[in-house]
């Protein structure tokens, strides 16, 4: 491996010799197959390998030009995969990029699932920002209750939670947000961020008064939304937070057991 312009490369002569292949005439068949591979798959040929021309040294100490290939990791793995597998080396490059593409698709399935996990717990800390500051503004927690349902229902099109956890079957004793999508957890906690906000910059006191900016910070984040085609109430379920998170600790187990297994 090397680096060319900052970008990690592989040469297709060190590839060659890697992979068990004693002479260029044998491997670049195997060069021809990856190519037409990366083709097929969609791939611009040129990301992934570049001509380049490199001086070698000769026995006689005379210097002359050879060609090569700059290979990007997607090249490398696509010419293991098309090299011979009763070659001992072809066979465990082989098993190593299958190894490396599971635990590159268990780390992007990580990652969506840290997105939702995340705007839960961001949504958790400002509810509980937001339920202190109307404390201090004389409000108690059933007040605090009503102010967040009467937003909800501005954000939700008019549509109580209670109507919403039948569409969408949501058990009757589970909070709707478990089961609501990224993009509508991240809209409450914008709506929730904003009034917490202006409580304070703008001296609200009183559930009713604290009420009245919930329900317009959450109307205004739904115009938001319809302006790009998003209505919060016609969004399907998505999976409870809790099978999420039991999910992302499975997989995190699993990504530790592939690390391990390339490790050997």
């Amino acid at each position: 491996m090397t680096y060319f312009e900052g970008i990690e490369v592989w040469l297709a002569s060190d590839l060659q010799v890697m992979l068990g292949y004693t002479g260029w005439d044998d491997f670049k068949e195997v060069v021809s197959r990856a190519m037409e591979a990366c083709v097929n798959s969609g791939e611009a040929l040129g990301d992934h390998f570049v001509e380049l021309n490199k001086m070698v040294e000769l026995d006689s100490g005379a210097t002359k030009v050879v060609k090569d290939l700059m290979l990007s990791r997607y090249a490398c793995y696509v010419l293991a995969q098309n090299g011979d597998p009763r070659k001992e080396p072809v066979a465990f490059a082989q098993g190593y990029f299958a190894l490396k593409t599971r635990k590159y698709e268990l780390i992007e399935e990580r990652l969506k699932l840290d997105e939702r996990i995340r705007a839960r717990e961001k949504l958790n800390g400002t509810e509980e920002k937001l339920l202190k500051s109307v404390f201090e503004k004389g409000v108690d927690r059933l007040g605090f209750k009503r102010i967040n349902r009467k937003g909800d229902r501005e954000l939700f099109g008019g549509n109580a939670a209670s109507k919403l956890k039948k569409k969408m079957g949501v058990p009757a004793n589970r909070s709707l947000t478990d089961f609501l999508p990224t993009i509508t957890i991240k809209a409450k906690d914008f709506a929730a961020e904003i009034t917490n906000f202006n409580i304070g910059a703008q001296h609200i006191h009183g559930e009713k008064d604290i009420t009245k900016e919930h329900m317009k910070n959450n109307r205004d984040v739904r115009e938001l939304l319809k302006k790009r085609g998003i209505r919060p109430e016609e969004l399907p379920a998505e999976e409870d937070i809790k099978k999420v998170r039991r999910r992302a600790g499975y997989i995190d187990e699993n990504i530790l057991k592939q690390d391990k297994r390339l490790r050997g």
